[in-house]
């Protein structure tokens, strides 16, 4: 067994076998939780990561969150990882809600 690949069964990651069925699923692969556009040119981003990002002990990190805000250098690029599908779901909504807020600020 491969450690740290992951492929995901519905919107549940599964340790991959190998190396190469990771790298074939992983090149068509739909890893988007979400993706949701605040503002014009503003967007936070939920992905599937694929491989274990918890470089230590721990559960596995295989979801990522990131905000993508070129004019705002404070918040561009702030990301966050989570192990679960459903914990992503959460962050994403955290970090949409925090660019929200931000926007709103005079």
């Amino acid at each position: 067994m491969t450690e740290g690949y992951y492929l995901l069964e519905g919107t549940t990651p599964v340790p991959c076998p190998d190396v190469w069925t990771w790298a074939r699923w992983f090149e068509s692969a739909e890893r988007h939780v979400e993706d949701t556009e605040v503002a014009p040119g503003v967007r936070v981003s939920t992905v599937f990561l694929g491989l274990d990002h918890n470089w230590g002990d721990g559960p596995p990190l295989l979801f990522e969150s990131m905000i993508f805000w070129p004019d705002n250098p404070d918040l561009d690029q702030q990301m966050a990882r989570y192990s679960t599908w459903h914990e992503a779901e959460q962050g994403h909504e955290r970090l949409v809600e925090c660019v929200r807020q931000a926007l709103s600020s005079p």
